[in-house]
């Protein structure tokens, strides 16, 4: 039999989107060829401990059972030895922790290939407030807002409703919508407990739309999917509740304005230097504008998530998409390891 490539998945993670990891790493282990690869599972728990079991048994155990290490030191046999023994790993971490670059930091030192963006641009993209700035920088459209930092008084220029944000956190925790500045003051100190930076937004009108990105220095958009949210706006329970939101793909939208959105996806992933994958969220208005929301570097992996779905429709499916993304992270390690430091 040829070599398998041995794989690490990571999973679960600190922050509030714990849940989430473990779904996704559930099925990118499930959907893994085992006669491809040998898998390795690592679970952060939400005590930022590190449990080193294999695939079978870590994801299907409750998250808070004790675990066999702690980091970020890598000094004891358990972490160290199961990085050191992989050809690639798969971080499927949401939030902080885990896609702000902590862990991809932690990979480097390791010197082993890892699926999606770098250093860099995870600490980026994760921070909404720093890659608005970085994507206006390059003629790219997103939406007006201020930023708060700790201690700051609770002022903006838009009219009621705003949406309020934590700056540096996923899946809409801690996000809410305020319609006066009643509701203003309330959201503000719910983001700040998540964040000592936060964002007040203007409302965007329009259609809610995502497209995938997949490549490192050649990437491609996805089809361009159209999020319906059966609430008043996507918040968590529209992402993640059963029922909660539609997934329309090809999105109700003119061909001109899908193009748009297919080439600001490309332009924004290239911009913030993303690699491997991405979903980038746009509004697209009503004259047709399209305005970026944001840029997840580690978007939701279970084989039903958006992302997923769109490589679907454009006709890459879930296994295939696992194999070209661990192909992009040994290709991406090939070509760095030839620099000179």
């Amino acid at each position: 039999m040829s070599h398998r490539l041995r794989v690490a998945v990571i999973a679960g993670g600190r922050s509030s989107e714990h849940v989430i990891s473990v779904a996704s790493a559930r099925s990118v282990v499930e959907a893994l060829d085992p006669g491809r690869y040998e898998s390795t599972v690592i679970e952060i728990g939400r005590d930022g401990r590190w449990e080193i079991e294999t695939a079978e048994r870590s994801l299907t155990t409750a998250s808070d059972e004790p675990a066999v290490e702690t980091l970020p030191v890598v000094a004891s046999k358990a972490p160290a030895q199961a990085l050191g023994e992989v050809d690639v790993v798969l971080p499927i971490l949401h939030g902080p922790f885990g896609e702000d670059g902590t862990v991809q930091g932690l990979l480097e030192l390791a010197g082993v290939p890892y699926v999606g963006a770098g250093v860099a641009a995870s600490a980026l993209c994760m921070d909404k407030d720093l890659c608005k700035a970085v994507l206006r920088d390059r003629g790219i459209t997103v939406a007006r807002n201020v930023t708060l930092r700790d201690g700051a008084e609770v002022e903006h220029p838009f009219p009621y409703p705003v949406f309020v944000k934590p700056a540096r956190l996923g899946s809409s925790v801690g996000i809410s919508k305020a319609h006066d500045r009643v509701e203003l003051e309330a959201a503000v100190a719910l983001a700040r407990r998540h964040d000592d930076k936060v964002l007040i937004e203007e409302l965007v009108e329009g259609t809610e739309v995502e497209c995938g990105v997949l490549g490192n220095s050649e990437p491609i958009a996805s089809a361009v999917g159209e999020i319906v949210a059966h609430a008043e706006w996507y918040d968590y329970a529209a992402k993640y509740d059963e029922g909660g939101m539609e997934l329309v793909i090809p999105a109700r939208i003119a061909p001109e304005v899908d193009a748009r959105v297919r080439e600001l996806a490309v332009d924004s992933f290239v911009a913030t230097e993303c690699e491997g994958m991405a979903r980038i969220d746009f509004f697209v208005r009503p004259d047709g504008e399209v305005v970026v929301n944001e840029i997840n570097t580690i978007p939701g992996f279970t084989s039903t998530s958006v992302y997923a779905k769109l490589f679907e429709a454009t006709g890459i499916g879930y296994a295939e998409l696992l194999d070209r993304l661990i192909a992009l992270a040994l290709e991406r390690h090939e070509r760095r390891s030839r620099l000179e430091y």
